[in-house]
């Protein structure tokens, strides 16, 4: 079977990782592939991989990168361009302020001045790159920078006068255990999206995992009122900025403009039988 792919994969740029192992676990003599999987690999050594109705040479796709929000195999993009580090960052920055507010440093409680933030560094720039993201076709960044840059956005807005969403709560009990809930429902979602990492990189799936944890620590700190709580989910967000600036400088870093190219960790492979 003849692949798809163009002369020039050859000479990608080194922040994308060569795929080395298998994608897919059907077996090369079954002729109907493309009824059961969208992703299998096939000839005489394995050589070839084909993703949605396209077969290229396994060194021609890029494995899961945290540096690209790359969470699998798949072709590189049409156009040379890497938006993600630019919403890693953004994310990062964000992720970084509030959880220093939420573990008290400084003895600060007032955390306003990270509406800043919210709006011109996390919403925009994750946005921003969302929308960058779209042309390379890399639906998954496309979607979380996006989601993301709405969760700034509408985070910062509770906090601002002009729209009255605080004071709409003001003479009632009701406005933590409402921000709660709010951050319970991003909490649910960054658990889905974990679950779309388990096969990409340590880094990457660190990252996620440390933001769900945030924002379940977070929601129930809001609708419990333990001081505790609140500086846990602070830690952890913090950790989880970290590892984001971590990720971002993983998708700008290369042997050109760096000394220090920080590695790739993939996750083991979990092996299914089947009957």
């Amino acid at each position: 079977m003849s692949s798809s792919s163009s002369i020039a994969s050859q000479a990608k740029p080194t922040t994308y990782h060569v795929e080395e192992k298998e994608v897919s676990h059907e077996q090369s003599n079954n002729t109907h592939h493309s009824s059961i999987s969208k992703i299998f690999t096939h000839g005489d050594g394995n050589e070839l991989v084909t993703i949605g109705g396209h077969t290229y040479y396994r060194h021609e796709l890029m494995s899961a990168f945290g540096g690209s929000l790359n969470p699998g195999a798949s072709p590189f993009p049409t156009y040379n361009i890497n938006p993600a580090p630019l919403g890693l960052f953004a994310f990062g920055v964000g992720c970084f302020i509030m959880g220093l507010f939420n573990a008290r440093v400084m003895g600060i409680t007032v955390s306003n001045i990270a509406i800043s933030v919210c709006c011109f560094c996390g919403g925009i720039s994750s946005m921003l790159a969302g929308i960058l993201e779209f042309f390379t076709g890399n639906t998954f960044a496309f979607t979380l920078l996006l989601s993301y840059g709405g969760y700034w956005f509408s985070y910062a807005v509770i906090f601002m006068p002009s729209f009255g969403i605080a004071a709409a709560y003001e003479g009632t009990d009701q406005f933590e255990n409402a921000i709660g809930l709010y951050l319970l429902a991003w909490a649910l979602w960054t658990f889905f999206v974990v679950s779309l990492l388990l096969k990409s990189t340590l880094a990457f799936l660190s990252m996620f995992f440390g933001l769900a944890m945030t924002y379940l620590l977070m929601a129930c700190a809001m609708m419990t009122g333990h001081m505790g709580v609140s500086r846990a989910g602070g830690v952890i967000g913090i950790i989880t900025s970290i590892i984001a600036f971590y990720n971002a400088f993983a998708g700008v870093a290369t042997p050109f403009n760096s000394y220090i190219i920080p590695p790739v960790v993939p996750l083991p492979e979990i092996k299914f039988g089947r009957k």
